[in-house]
């Protein structure tokens, strides 16, 4: 695996984790302050990694669109769904942000594209496939949408700066240095060695 692989790895592990998603967004205030109770982040926030959307009907007003079909399941760019959730009713609320990491190879125009092509595929009706944590809670799209950019210490000076002219939220994260046995197998992971399940009630 390589060093940019490994970063890239690393981040997306990290914050596919609510405590490492809200980690996050301890970094960017503004997004943070979007939480709807601080006082029960972890019930308060979904993370949905390598997300999947449900794209309906375009909006009304719209002509049809020919690349989507009703209830076409679309892959999405981004790198993370952070939805928002009230931490009594167990309801997904709004804003809704979403995470690009930088990907290995990745340039400035590459990161910004896969920014518009989101806009693009929730600009319609659309509803997130949930997991099986999550899928009691109603997972309707809303129109507030924000992205959030995550570059490691190795990412290139014209990519935080073409961000910052494009007026895009981004942070900048320190990588540890990449283990050599990182390759190397789990032998035995069972639930006792510390994967824990929460049941969410």
């Amino acid at each position: 695996m390589s060093v940019k692989q490994f970063a890239y790895e690393t981040l997306l592990t990290q914050y596919s984790d609510r405590d490492g998603a809200i980690a996050l967004l301890r970094q960017y205030r503004p997004y943070l302050e979007m939480i709807p109770s601080l006082r029960r982040p972890l019930e308060s926030v979904l993370v949905l990694p390598l997300p999947v959307a449900r794209i309906r009907t375009p909006k009304t007003g719209e002509s049809a669109d020919k690349r989507f079909t009703p209830n076409t399941a679309t892959q999405l760019p981004c790198d993370l769904a952070v939805l928002m959730c009230d931490p009594e009713w167990k309801v997904k609320m709004g804003p809704e942000i979403v995470v690009f990491i930088h990907r290995p190879h990745e340039d400035f125009s590459d990161l910004l594209m896969r920014w518009r092509q989101t806009q693009m595929y929730l600009d319609k009706d659309y509803e997130w496939l949930m997991p099986h944590f999550y899928e009691d809670i109603l997972c309707e799209g809303t129109d507030k949408l924000y992205p959030l950019f995550v570059l490691s210490s190795d990412s290139p000076s014209r990519i935080l700066k073409g961000l910052a002219g494009a007026h895009l939220p981004y942070v900048v994260q320190s990588i540890p240095t990449m283990p050599f046995d990182d390759d190397e197998p789990i032998e035995s992971l069972t639930l006792e060695d510390g994967l824990e399940i929460e049941e969410w009630e």
